[in-house]
């Protein structure tokens, strides 16, 4: 009898990394896994207060002038993933998978769906009930009427996927003041720490996300140390970062 050997998927931890930053790496990420030079690979990070505006953004949901944004140091970034407008900041996991699509079922609903569960099944080790809002993509709590996480990716020609998954965990929710998230103006934005009353700590909140990211897409999680990855992007602008084979 021969059993399948689970995918594998490289685990990186970056610490905060501005979101122009960690657009590129995405897409030189996204290039090389396209031409099998890196395994499938999910980075963790932090942003610093960022607006970013999707594929499908209203410039309109950007509440405050540009001179009043970069007063209060928020950076405000064009992104190529789909959706609208959201708010990045200290306190929010972020989470972008670097997959090919096609080891995963090759449904790009049904992959939103898989990210889904992995963060209604993480808030579930924390006594909130997540749940999915009919016609929306995200994760909500209290009946559908507050968005504690939100979810917008691409899909790339060549099938890989890149951008992901935003849980607020002990995030500044007056930074969402300053948008109408996602274009949904009749829906408040909520956190953990709101909801439970304390803050529980990224790293903890983290550790238990990959868990059930390993157990929703069915993969091993290997970890990589995130400091390898902070390097100058070389002159050819090939990814500034260890790229090692797939094994």
């Amino acid at each position: 009898m021969t059993t399948t050997a689970q995918p594998v998927i490289r685990l990186v931890r970056v610490g905060t990394l501005p979101y122009a930053t960690a657009l590129q790496w995405q897409r030189d990420l996204v290039a090389a896994r396209s031409a099998g030079r890196i395994p499938d690979t999910l980075l963790l990070l932090e942003h610093p207060p960022t607006i970013t505006l999707g594929a499908r953004a209203d410039p309109a949901h950007v509440l405050l002038s540009p001179d009043e944004l970069q007063r209060r140091g928020v950076a405000v970034v064009a992104s190529d993933r789909g959706g609208d407008v959201t708010y990045h900041g200290p306190g929010q996991l972020v989470g972008y998978p670097i997959l090919k699509l096609s080891h995963y079922g090759a449904d790009l609903g049904r992959y939103l769906r898989g990210l889904e569960e992995t963060i209604i099944r993480t808030l579930a080790d924390y006594g909130v009930p997540g749940e999915r809002a009919p016609g929306l993509t995200g994760v909500w709590v209290a009946g559908g009427r507050a968005k504690i996480c939100a979810i917008g990716v691409r899909l790339s020609a060549s099938g890989v996927t890149s951008h992901g998954f935003a849980l607020n965990v002990s995030t500044d929710l007056s930074g969402f003041a300053q948008i109408v998230p996602c274009g949904i103006a009749d829906r408040a934005v909520t956190s953990l720490e709101r909801l439970l009353g304390y803050a529980p700590s990224l790293d903890a909140v983290s550790t238990t996300l990959v868990g059930h990211f390993a157990a929703v897409f069915g993969v091993e999680i290997r970890t990589e140390d995130g400091v390898q990855w902070e390097r100058e992007r070389p002159a050819d602008g090939q990814a500034g970062f260890p790229m090692p084979v797939p094994e």
